[in-house]
């Protein structure tokens, strides 16, 4: 079979989130068939087990090729998980990063996940209010410059804490970022979340959408706690 020629970003990786409910029957070695089909190809692919009701398991995968994203997906739905929620987006450098070190733009641009030390998950989505009192797009480019500055400054505060994945999704998704959190305790999670809320680049601009909140491990650590 001819394979379709790549596709992904003009810099940077193609990310999914596929949040997924087990069903009635799971083929767990279709699973990792899948999985290891995908971590050959290139793909980076992390498994979370998710809390509550919202979703049994987590795979956020990033490749430079989307179409290795959708054999991914293909494969695990082939395998009995139903998709129930799902997050496209992008890796990215902001805007607001002018003058910030390589290393730091390629950290962002080609993460390497999961990071040591820190099993405990977040995700959210959220974009930027566009209302007729708080429009942030109305706002001059250093305002809003300075406001991000700002909020940077205060994600840096939880540095060995969270290790936080901003993915753009404008155009790509319903909202604007993903935001995926690693910490090393669940309430790191919490008190990231609650202390950057206070900036004002989020009291005053940012909207955001529901959370999935779960811990890392491996695939059979995740299966083991999602499949009966």
């Amino acid at each position: 079979m001819t394979q379709p020629s790549p596709l992904g970003p003009s810099a940077g990786l193609n990310v999914i989130h596929l949040f997924c409910h087990t069903g009635l029957a799971v083929d767990r070695d279709a699973v990792h068939a899948a999985v290891d089909r995908a971590r050959e190809s290139g793909v980076q692919v992390v498994t979370a087990s998710i809390m509550g009701a919202k979703a049994d398991l987590c795979f956020l995968a990033l490749s430079k090729n989307l179409w290795d994203l959708r054999t991914l997906q293909t494969g695990l739905q082939g395998a009995g998980l139903i998709v129930s929620e799902s997050y496209v987006s992008v890796t990215e450098v902001s805007e607001y990063a002018a003058g910030m070190p390589e290393a730091m733009l390629n950290a962002r641009l080609y993460p390497e996940l999961p990071p040591v030390g820190m099993n405990s998950f977040c995700f959210y989505p959220m974009s930027k209010r566009r209302g007729d009192e708080h429009n942030w797009f109305s706002l001059p480019y250093e305002e809003r410059e300075a406001l991000m500055r700002q909020h940077g400054a205060s994600g840096r505060e939880f540095k060995g804490r969270i290790l936080q994945l901003v993915t753009g999704s404008t155009g790509l998704d319903d909202w604007e970022w993903g935001v995926t959190l690693f910490g090393v305790h669940v309430d790191d999670l919490k008190d990231c979340v609650y202390t950057m809320r206070f900036d004002e680049a989020s009291t005053l601009y940012g909207e955001f959408g529901a959370f999935y909140t779960g811990m890392v491990g491996s695939l059979d650590d995740v299966l083991d706690a999602s499949v009966a």
